[in-house]
């Protein structure tokens, strides 16, 4: 499910509850709504407003940590594709081939991981991409190093693109998302009970229906920035492709 289809379900649920308790205040006898009973209902909503408070404080640092870690797990990529392709230059012509494949198993993981169509980790995950990396380390360990010089940049050739095909695996793990599906059900559920609490404790009037409007529409909101940040691949916050597209513009030179 889309950030936005979860932030929409979530907006629908904290507003939806803020009216229910608009209604319950109009609905219930009086003496539920005496001094002591909204004393109780105040308490219980700070209670509650304090845990999601914190929660939710909690997600957000855990999703832009999420989103940073893999922000620069892209960067060291296209460093390490730059020191491979300059490794295999020094290596000799006969090199020549590898680098081309290099350049296009690069130029095809922007093209499919940023064009900003279908599943970005999909397409990652996809068996042709891990067979191309599989045949462009083949070619690096079938190279016949004629002196010590060459072996040593065959031997880092081969040690960076393991690192490569190592990032390659994390960036598909850690880019499917952190947050468990019942965590933000019960974050929803306190949500839902402190606007049903703030609607049983307000008078019925316009004013206060936009407050609690742009309270839940801020809440949602918050979900939204989450649910983005924690799928840093896809989405309107998604990584920048510009430390790839700039090691691409390097390759081959």
């Amino acid at each position: 499910m889309s950030p936005l289809a979860i932030s929409s379900i979530v907006f629908v649920c904290v507003f939806g509850s803020a009216l229910l308790g608009l209604f319950l205040r109009t609905a219930l006898p009086k003496h539920h709504l005496s001094e002591d009973s909204t004393g109780v209902v105040k308490l219980g909503t700070g209670l509650i407003a304090t845990l999601s408070a914190l929660v939710l404080g909690l997600l957000i640092a855990s999703a832009k940590t999420s989103f940073d870690k893999i922000k620069d797990d892209v960067a060291q990529t296209a460093v390490k594709v730059i020191q491979l392709d300059r490794a295999l230059a020094q290596y000799g012509p006969e090199t020549k081939d590898a680098r081309d494949l290099l350049h296009g198993t690069i130029a095809s993981v922007i093209e499919l991981v940023f064009s900003g169509e279908g599943s970005p980790l999909a397409k990652l995950d996809a068996p042709e991409r891990l067979a191309r990396m599989e045949q462009f380390q083949t070619r690096l360990l079938n190279l016949v190093p004629r002196n010590d010089a060459q072996r040593s940049l065959q031997s880092r050739a081969v040690e960076l693109s393991h690192e490569l095909a190592q990032m390659r695996w994390l960036l598909i793990a850690q880019g499917e998302g952190s947050i468990p599906t019942p965590f933000l059900v019960v974050l929803i559920l306190w949500l839902a009970i402190i606007f049903t609490g703030f609607g049983l404790l307000s008078a019925k009037n316009a004013t206060v229906v936009a407050i609690l409007f742009v309270c839940a529409l801020s809440v949602s909101g918050s979900i939204f920035l989450i649910e983005e940040m924690d799928r840093p691949l896809d989405g309107l916050m998604k990584i920048s492709s510009a430390p790839l597209r700039s090691a691409l513009a390097h390759l081959g030179k």
